[in-house]
């Protein structure tokens, strides 16, 4: 077994809310100035700085877990976790087709930035990147399993976008295997029950990524271990 610290939702300066200073190798540098071996970048229903921070994370030897943060049409927000880069860039395309035709106004809801793994702005994402999908919370989940990703619920007690304030229950019939809970507010313990919990930073700005405080205990360093690893749930005690 290999423990690794982690921070499991981290925005890049391609999400409009993300900091222009959240670039892959700033994202990478601080990671490592906290102590973590393991993180994750998951933008806004996009994966599109992935390969840049992947090229970054492994210059810096911290294993990368590609992710993103997809708004469902309930507006609930669905962290996907997948097994590759390609694996979420294939996602990711396929996701744009299901968002609304909004262009972003950079002044109003800020840059959508990609990025080479030297920090260079090679593009900026036009279309608005927070919008919500056409595709409900059940089909998500599903698409996401068909990819081999695994689905997790974002900061399900907090803000309108977290599920049991959204929804105000977690639905059996998904069988969610884990679910993201912020630390900072109380949260019932059925949600948790039988899942792995995972604590994440969120973060948009730099010096909001993680200390090292947060671990997981997996096989081996790698993100198939660590998506079976959610799969498996957490047993009863």
């Amino acid at each position: 077994m290999e423990t690794l610290f982690c921070d499991l939702h981290i925005h890049s300066c391609l999400s409009p809310c993300g900091s222009d200073d959240m670039t892959p190798s700033n994202i990478c540098g601080m990671a490592m100035l906290k102590g973590l071996n393991m993180i994750a970048v998951t933008d806004h229903n996009t994966a599109r700085n992935l390969p840049a921070v992947k090229a970054c994370a492994d210059a810096y030897g911290l294993l990368l877990i590609p992710g993103m943060e997809i708004t469902t049409r309930e507006e609930v927000h669905l962290l996907g976790y997948f097994p590759t880069v390609d694996t979420a860039l294939s996602f990711s395309e396929f996701l744009r087709g299901h968002m609304p035709n909004k262009k972003n106004k950079p002044s109003f809801f800020g840059n959508q930035l990609v990025m080479d793994e030297d920090d260079n702005v090679i593009a900026e994402e036009d279309e608005l990147l927070i919008g919500a999908a056409d595709l409900p919370l059940s089909e998500l989940v599903k698409l996401i399993r068909e990819a081999e990703g695994v689905p997790v619920p974002a900061h399900i007690n907090r803000g309108s976008n977290g599920l049991l304030i959204n929804l105000g229950f977690v639905p059996e019939d998904l069988r969610l295997t884990a679910v993201e809970v912020w630390r900072g507010l109380p949260c019932a313990h059925t949600p948790q029950e039988g899942r792995v919990v995972l604590h994440s930073s969120d973060a948009h700005y730099l010096g909001d990524i993680m200390e090292a405080d947060v671990f997981v205990s997996l096989e081996e360093r790698s993100p198939a271990a660590f998506l079976d690893y959610l799969r498996q749930g957490r047993p009863a005690s």
